[in-house]
């Protein structure tokens, strides 16, 4: 007997539809074609994989409100970030167009060493085989393309599962791949269910992992998995840094972009900020004059800026950890109120540098503020957490600015910007419990790739 699931809309319970999981015997069969697949990839030639991915970009665009409508369905997300998030889709798509033209090797002359001279070694990137690509429900066609993309530019076959709560956006995406000339032998979808995962995850015909989630399921997938390739993109709790010199309105604009839009639900969100102590009256009145305007509710309305979180557990989650700052001495300058799935966007004065709101990532519209008087106090704080992915800083003190690039334990520092700033041509990942390889498509093709080296 078949097991399914049944997905609602976060925003107004609505039921979305009912799915079936994908059994084991499916799974079985659909590895056996990705084998296959690999045969097939290997008889295209760079171009033409190049075109395919290039005809997808025109499908995606053209495509681009209707996924952007099951985007919002899905998630609560609102529509204007769901659109935004389909720009981002078609970019990571047209990227990776571009780069599967460019993916090359080097020569290397053997007499660099004594003993191993007249010789020439012709180093090549080759794809590692089946890749199997697990998204989040918080971006699931740009991230979903960000995997997808790269690892069919690099020559691989993909297994691709989303988020359960995606999974009409996925499925749409997955024909879209189809129409554009992916075939199936190279690109199947699949969904699951959670007691099958280690057997997934430790399959022998599964050679690379490129997953992007939370930390506990990278720790079941990186025990399951063996000596597989693994490109994890896991958690951050990004730091915001507002120094004496910063320009207060551009900060104020930033921060409630990178920590309340998507209802806070992104890795890379603002989700704790460290203002100066010179500016940091300025900088909160300014904070939540400008927060308590924002639009909270229909995530259909254009003017809408902050919709439901994904379920009503998520929300109990964030209450919990709110109140428990509360509890611990935190006051609120703004929020704290919650609706059904809604979280109110929600600023903290007073927080404790080892509250859970400091120290864990907390995936919802909450703000804490940290008041400071110099930039070497705050250093350990930043880096007193298990997570390392992003941190931006508002100054124009170079010399700050390379000193918090040198000490912090972060992937990537934005000066001017929020943590959440991500193009698809950069690198994008983190250190510690943030994850294992880049992303970013040039980067992904790497990571979704072995060299063989030819010695003539």
């Amino acid at each position: 007997m078949s097991q399914t699931y049944s997905l609602v809309n976060p925003y107004n319970g609505e039921p979305l539809g009912s799915y079936e999981y994908t059994s084991w015997a499916q799974i079985e069969e659909k590895l056996a074609l990705l084998k296959q697949g690999q045969r097939t990839q290997r008889q295209l030639a760079a171009f033409q994989r190049a075109d395919v991915l290039a005809k997808l970009a025109v499908l995606l665009k053209e495509n681009s409100e209707k996924l952007a409508q099951l985007i919002t369905q899905e998630t609560g997300k609102t529509i204007s970030d769901s659109r935004v998030e389909m720009v981002r889709a078609v970019n990571a798509t047209i990227a990776s167009s571009e780069e599967a033209r460019q993916i090359s090797g080097e020569t290397l002359d053997s007499d660099a060493y004594a003993n191993a001279g007249g010789k020439i070694g012709v180093v090549c990137w080759r794809p590692l085989g089946t890749i199997f690509c697990v998204t989040p429900f918080n971006f699931p066609i740009n991230i979903a393309m960000h995997k997808i993309g790269p690892a069919y530019a690099a020559g691989n076959s993909i297994l691709f599962k989303p988020g359960p709560q995606n999974t009409a956006s996925s499925l749409l995406l997955v024909d879209l791949c189809y129409q554009a000339g992916i075939p199936k032998d190279v690109l199947q979808f699949c969904m699951p269910p959670l007691a099958d995962l280690d057997k997934l995850n430790g399959h022998p015909d599964v050679n690379a992992i490129n997953f992007t989630g939370g930390t506990a399921a990278a720790n079941a997938i990186a025990a399951a998995a063996g000596y597989k390739k693994l490109l994890l993109e896991l958690g951050g709790n990004d730091p915001l840094i507002i120094m004496d010199d910063a320009d207060l309105e551009a900060a104020v604009k930033s921060a409630i972009n990178h920590r309340f839009a998507t209802a806070g639900q992104r890795c890379t969100a603002a989700k704790r900020l460290f203002v100066h102590s010179s500016v940091y009256d300025a900088f909160r009145d300014l904070l939540v004059q400008k927060s308590s305007e924002l639009v909270v509710g229909d995530p259909m309305q254009d003017n809408t800026f902050v919709g439901p979180v994904i379920h009503q557990a998520a929300a109990d989650e964030i209450k919990k950890r709110v109140t428990a700052a509360v509890d611990g001495g935190a006051t609120v300058a703004l929020g704290h109120k919650y609706e059904g799935a809604f979280v109110y966007p929600t600023i903290l004065e007073n927080v404790s540098a080892d509250s859970e709101v400091m120290v864990e990532e907390t995936f919802g519209p909450v703000m804490p503020l940290y008041k400071f008087d110099d930039v070497e106090e705050i250093i350990p704080i930043i880096n007193n957490t298990a997570y390392g992915l992003q941190a931006g800083i508002f100054s124009n003190n170079l010399a700050v600015i390379r000193h918090l690039f040198e000490e912090l334990d972060v992937g990537t520092l934005a000066t001017n910007d929020g943590p959440g700033f991500r193009t698809e041509h950069f690198p994008f990942g983190g250190v510690k419990e943030s994850g294992v390889g880049r992303e970013g498509i040039k980067y992904a093709i790497r990571e979704m790739s072995y060299t063989k080296t030819l010695v003539i």
